[in-house]
């Protein structure tokens, strides 16, 4: 099979196909992101932290609904995560286990009520980031 000629700098880098595909997506995403108005974020991560609060109250509570509703956010976070680890070839969190990532998204929440989930977690992220690199605020 014939390589095109644009594409070899990749094969010379020694990324696996599935790690050149994801590449490309998150380069382009954020390639799109800065020229775009705002960023396109789907699911969980685009509902306001008010929301993630009832969720995590309930889910405190044992209130079925609310229990589910936290669930999709686990769940939306681990694979945003997972991508993004992926994406990095590194961990995203530094060790920082789901649950403990969970609760320090609702203590941002708690604070900023207003931003959405996926500017919670980027907060997160990238205090985590600050952290390892020993330039925490």
């Amino acid at each position: 099979m014939a390589i095109q000629p644009e594409l070899k700098w990749l094969i010379v880098l020694g990324i696996s196909l599935k790690k050149q595909l994801l590449l490309l997506v998150l380069l382009q995403l954020c390639f799109t992101t800065a020229y775009a108005a705002s960023p396109q974020v789907l699911g969980y991560g685009v509902k306001p932290c008010e929301a993630y609060l009832q969720a995590h109250e309930g889910w405190d509570a044992g209130l079925e609904e609310q229990i589910e509703q936290y669930l999709h956010y686990r769940d939306w976070l681990t694979g945003f995560v997972s991508g993004l680890s992926l994406a990095l070839g590194k961990d995203a969190l530094h060790g920082v286990e789901i649950s403990g990532a969970m609760r320090r998204i609702q203590l941002y929440c708690d604070e900023q009520p207003t931003d959405d989930f996926f500017t919670a977690s980027m907060s997160l992220i990238k205090l985590l980031s600050k952290l390892e690199q020993g330039g925490a605020e």
